[in-house]
């Protein structure tokens, strides 16, 4: 078979919007919320434990996976699985940042910071045990840290058996039914891309395309994948799309623009004061890059 290029025009629109983001040695940073904004009130019970700290701490993670993306096909280092892992890690976080602003129940906001806070403690406590990490003097280990989430939750009236750990599937699902993109379509790219992620084998056959395959052995081939772009564009397109209702949400929540729930705009896309972003038509180019064999055996392998 013939190997075809990488046409990478249509990720273009994102590179640019994530490209003007960059600053001085650091990504441009959500602004903290304004005191009499709806998502400063959302905060103000939690103390340390704000919902805006994980909304922007997963909108900057989601960005540097872009940039990071967006800097290998630069390159000229673009490859079968990178164009997945690297954009599974930007949707993924765009999403969270989207489900913790969404509803109009402050109650429930609340129930989705505490509950995303105590999964994270979790897993410091793990690395911490991990080490052997002993806190400083008047400090707290991340189990303590996940009691005072639990019991914050109860002072607020919100039941420890409600921070369930949160399921990344159920809240891309989530994100993206509410930012009115088809929600099976989107969590189907994020699986195949969280296949690539973990290294398993199915993802290769159900979003690679196969350019050239030979004889590895008597029982096997070995075949040469590139990306199937007709699966990842609209992945790309999701997570673009999640980006700027993103900012959209965040505009909405964290300024003092109206009732809860009920944003005041002035039409068309809403820009971040701390923020410009600007959505320019794609530039055209074509990047080959070196495409990755796998084995496919033919008595074994899953269809």
């Amino acid at each position: 078979m013939t190997r075809t290029g990488f046409q990478f025009a249509y990720l273009q629109p994102l590179f640019t919007d994530v490209k003007r983001l960059r600053g001085e040695g650091a990504y441009r940073q959500l602004p903290a919320p304004q005191p009499s904004s709806s998502l400063a009130t959302d905060d103000a019970p939690l103390g340390a434990y704000a919902a805006s700290t994980l909304i922007r701490t997963s909108y900057s993670a989601g960005v540097a996976h872009v940039d990071a993306f967006r800097r290998l096909v630069e390159a000229g280092e673009a490859d079968p699985q990178s164009p997945w892992t690297l954009m599974r890690g930007a949707l993924e976080n765009f999403a969270t940042a989207l489900w913790l602003l969404g509803g109009c129940d402050r109650t429930e906001r609340r129930r989705r910071a505490l509950a995303l806070w105590r999964e994270d403690m979790r897993n410091r406590a793990q690395h911490e045990e991990d080490i052997n990490h002993v806190p400083g003097p008047g400090g707290k280990t991340g189990r303590e840290r996940r009691q005072d989430v639990e019991d914050l939750a109860l002072t607020l009236g919100i039941p420890t058996a409600s921070l369930g750990r949160p399921e990344a599937g159920k809240i891309i699902e989530k994100a993206a039914r509410d930012a009115g993109l088809p929600a099976r379509e989107v969590t189907a790219a994020w699986r195949a891309a969280s296949g690539f992620s973990h290294g398993r084998y199915w993802p290769n056959l159900r979003a690679s395309m196969p350019v050239d395959a030979v004889r590895g052995g008597p029982d096997h081939y070995l075949m040469a994948l590139v990306i199937d772009e007709t699966q990842h564009r609209p992945f790309t397109r999701h997570t673009r799309h999640l980006l700027q209702r993103l900012h959209n949400r965040y505009e909405a929540r964290a300024m003092p623009r109206g009732p809860d729930c009920q944003p005041r705009t002035s039409g068309g896309i809403i820009m971040l004061r701390a923020l410009a972003l600007y959505w320019p038509p794609p530039s055209a180019g074509v990047l080959r890059p070196s495409p990755r064999r796998v084995p496919v055996v033919r008595a074994a392998a899953p269809g």
